[in-house]
């Protein structure tokens, strides 16, 4: 993120794990991007709550927004406004730039959702989904639960073929690649704190062991 932001903002980075701005530097900027686990949002908005200024626009890139939004609404001061974000592929798909791919931008509270939208398409070439919280776990619930559900399982019964294998092989192995060493609270948050996870899980589960039974009667 910060490589590709670079160019047209200032960054000033907190972050724990290495020496940076303090948490009252970072927050008191115009721009404020909460780039944490989703489980660790609610304590960073009630830590930097009182350090915000007055018309800033405070931004998430978690990979649900339904909880983050509610978080940020209710957490956030009421002179701030918010947009939810999640920037549609990590660094494996991003690995030769990000031009082309896609980020989905839910305005939460004040009129900005717009102007970013505008910049994230215009300045880094980005194709703009604009939509709400929860519009977004609907999707995402199939998108990113299955695929990371059905690689994790992949991961699980490794060491799998690879001389010979067919192209729909090569190309699912490729897909359980740019996920597998996403961080595990990636994993918990798509498949925990998506509200409409369970329900794709179950439906997947259900259709799996129809087509299981058909195969052994077979």
């Amino acid at each position: 993120m910060a490589t590709h932001l670079a160019p047209y903002v200032t960054l000033v980075i907190h972050d724990p794990a290495f020496p940076s701005a303090s948490l009252a530097e970072a927050a008191a900027c115009p721009i404020v991007v909460l780039a944490v686990p989703v489980n660790a949002l609610e304590q960073t908005v009630t830590a930097i709550a009182p350090l915000l200024q007055p018309g800033a626009l405070v931004l998430d890139v978690g990979s649900v927004k339904t909880l983050p939004a509610d978080i940020m609404r209710r957490g956030l001061p009421d002179h701030v406004a918010i947009v939810a974000t999640h920037p549609l592929f990590g660094p494996q798909s991003a690995a030769q730039g990000i031009a082309g791919l896609k980020i989905a931008v839910c305005p939460i509270r004040g009129n900005a959702g717009p102007r970013v939208g505008a910049f994230l398409r215009h300045c880094l070439g980005l194709e703009v989904i604009m939509t709400t919280p929860e519009a977004h776990d609907r999707e995402a619930a199939t998108v990113q639960g299955l695929t990371h559900l059905i690689a994790k399982i992949l991961v699980q019964m490794e060491p799998l073929p690879t001389r010979m294998t067919t192209r729909s092989f090569d190309l699912l192995m490729q897909a359980v690649g740019m996920v597998r060493h996403d961080a595990p609270e990636v994993f918990q948050a798509i498949e925990h704190a998506n509200p409409y996870s369970a329900e794709v899980r179950r439906r997947f589960l259900t259709f799996m062991d129809a087509a299981a039974a058909t195969a052994d009667k077979s």
